[in-house]
Parts: C-alpha cells; sequence; structure tokens
C-alpha cells in the first residue's frame, strides 16, 4: 500500500508535467476565463482526466501482480492509494501555486473525495476481476465513467469561477451514495451466499431501511417477461417535466420566504452563489417524487418505466437547454445521474410488490 501510495505520487508529478506542457503546446487552459467553455472541455476530457487516470491505473497495476490481491475489496484498496498519493501531490502543486485565498484551500479539499470515488470505480472492477479470474469486462466501463466523472467535477471546482463549488454539492451526495452501494457489493461477494427474504414481500418503509443490491437493481432494471409499456413512459416523461416545474417553484417560493434575491447570483462571486442550492434542492427533490408516482399510477413492478421516463425528461430538457441556453448544458449534464438515480429510487419504493 505505501509503494502504491509512492507510485501514485510519482504519477502526478508525470501527469502534471505533461498535462502542463500540452498546455502550452495547444494553448488550452483548464479556466474557463483562459480558453472558453468549449476549450476547457476539451481540454478536461481529452487531455487531463484521461492522462491523470491512466496515470493511476498504471500506479496500481504492479500491485495487481501480487498473490495477496485476492479479495474483492483489494481493488479498492490500491486504487484508492494510488488516489491519495496522485491528490498529495496535485494539492502541494495547486496551494504552492496559489498561496493566497480561502477559495483554493476549499478547492483542494473538495478535489480529494473525487479524487478517491474515481479511482474506487476502475479499482472496484479490478477486484471484481481478480476474484472472478476473468478478463477485466467491468474495467472499460468502469473507467469511462470515472474519467467523464473526472472531467466534470473538475470542470466546476478549477474551470469555472468560485461561485461553481456549489454545483458539486449533489456531485459528492451521489459520489457518497453509489460508493456505499459499490462497498455493499463487494462486501456481499466476500461474505458466504445467505438466504435472503425476497424484496417482494417488503413494504414501502421496510424497503428504505434495507437498501437492495445491485443484483436487484439490474433484475428491476430488464423488462422480466412483460412487454415496455410506452404509454406510461411518455407520461411519466411528463409527470417528471411538471414535478420539475414544481420543484422550480418551490425553491422560488422558498427564496422569496427567506429575502434571498435570485437575481444576484454570479459564479465568480462565492456568497453571490450561495442561493442557487435552494434551486438545486427544489428540482433535485422533484425526481424521486416523480418517480414514486409513475411506479404508483403505472402498476409495474420493475423500474424500467419510471427508469426510461425519467432519461426521456432529462434528453428533452438538455435538448431545449442547448438551445436556449447552451451555458447551463454543463451544469444540467452534471445533475442528470443525480436526478435520474433519485428517479429509480422514487420508483423502487412505488413500485407493486
Amino acid at each position: 500500500m505505501i509503494a502504491t501510495f509512492a507510485l501514485g505520487a510519482l504519477a502526478a508529478a508525470l501527469a502534471l508535467y505533461l498535462t502542463q506542457r500540452a498546455a502550452q503546446l495547444t494553448g488550452l487552459d483548464v479556466r474557463v476565463s483562459a480558453a472558453g467553455q468549449t476549450g476547457a472541455l476539451v481540454f478536461l476530457f481529452l487531455v487531463v482526466s484521461p492522462l491523470q487516470e491512466a496515470a493511476e491505473v498504471a500506479s496500481v497495476w504492479p500491485a495487481m501482480t501480487l498473490k495477496r490481491f485476492d479479495q474483492p475489496f483489494d481493488g479498492v484498496v490500491y486504487a484508492t492509494c494510488s488516489a491519495l498519493g496522485f491528490a498529495a501531490v496535485e494539492n502541494v502543486v495547486v496551494l504552492y501555486s496559489h498561496p493566497a485565498g480561502a477559495i483554493w484551500i476549499a478547492r483542494a479539499l473538495l478535489a480529494l473525495p473525487a479524487r478517491v470515488f474515481c479511482a474506487s470505480l476502475w479499482g472496484y472492477a479490478l477486484g471484481r476481476a481478480k476474484r472472478n479470474r476473468h478478463q477485466f469486462p467491468l474495467f472499460p466501463g468502469a473507467f469511462v465513467v470515472a474519467l467523464l466523472a473526472h472531467g466534470l467535477y473538475a470542470h466546476f471546482v478549477y474551470g469555472r469561477g468560485p461561485g461553481a463549488v456549489f454545483a458539486v454539492t449533489p456531485l459528492l451526495a451521489a459520489m457518497g451514495l453509489l460508493s456505499w452501494f459499490l462497498g455493499r457489493d463487494l462486501a456481499l461477494r466476500a461474505a458466504e451466499p445467505r438466504s435472503l427474504p425476497p424484496s417482494s414481500r417488503r413494504g414501502p418503509l421496510s424497503r428504505l431501511s434495507q437498501p437492495p443490491s445491485l443484483a436487484s437493481v439490474r433484475a428491476a432494471l430488464r423488462a422480466d417477461d412483460e412487454p415496455i409499456r410506452l404509454v406510461w413512459i411518455l407520461f411519466g416523461a411528463l409527470a417528471t417535466f411538471g414535478a420539475m416545474l414544481v420543484g422550480i417553484a418551490a425553491g422560488v417560493f422558498a427564496a422569496h420566504a427567506l429575502h434571498v434575491d435570485l437575481a444576484r447570483i454570479d459564479e465568480h462571486d462565492a456568497g453571490a452563489s450561495a442561493p442557487v442550492l435552494l434551486l438545486g434542492v427544489g428540482l433535485l427533490a422533484s425526481f424521486p417524487m416523480s418517480g414514486w408516482l409513475v411506479a404508483r399510477a403505472a402498476g409495474v413492478h420493475t423500474l424500467l418505466e419510471p427508469a426510461l421516463a425519467a432519461v426521456l425528461a432529462l434528453v428533452l430538457t438538455l435538448v431545449t437547454l442547448g438551445f436556449a441556453a447552451p451555458f447551463t448544458v454543463v451544469f444540467a449534464l452534471a445533475l442528470s445521474p443525480i436526478a435520474w438515480l433519485l428517479s429509480c429510487i422514487g420508483a423502487w419504493l412505488g413500485r407493486t410488490a
């Protein structure tokens, strides 16, 4: 573990140097103020994020050859060690380059959990692969998801104004929830098989207190033997739109009741951007409610129709924002996976036993 931490630190030094050279050669930057939104996103997703994640994977690879790498959690442990070594060097460079300003301390602290989470995603896949003794079918997908999550998160933390750091609050919550699910899945795989009561016999409160496993969620997302009900997907998309409008209205009402001026929101001022959390909370709270309503109204026992309805509503929202306010599409993309997850949680609680 200590050796993997050290290799992660060395990988960070090399990756940061290569990133700096790439910025000098291309004239691009992670900051929107320096390269524009398009240039910053291109640099993040095509250079910075792939290079850094690949460097962390390379630093974990020696540990993969050890015989003691034989448990599902080992992939997460060694990936976390590599990420912590990488973050140690990265934060030293960031704070040395910006010695003054509390915002940079906040950015360094916020970047740490995301780096560990992204490494844990592909580390989870490595642990599964080593345990099952097969060629890494989960690793490519997990690596791509980690790359995308890393790029989006870094865009808000380092690429935009100080006020944009509030956009990572729901991302952190989603990372914590997904990490808990993945850790629980690995713990169940490491333990001896045991008989569990079928989830169909649990009531809503019992389902909430005893969250499902990943296997049961995957099973609920399949059509099973029933045809997909397109009518309920369209109805669910409309219901999701309506719930989103109600959620935003609730956020505006709460801001009015608290005497908060939403017109003063500015991403370049952290203090002026804080009220946007009211709108974000109201918007995200609408998704579990719409998922629950669609599942109850449709009378389904799977999550497929509510999940597809949420996907359709989110895609239409992204297309609309692309024409009306293109600069908000990045924020909507960051919130979309969280919104979909919340919709599935609501549908899980509302589905028919």
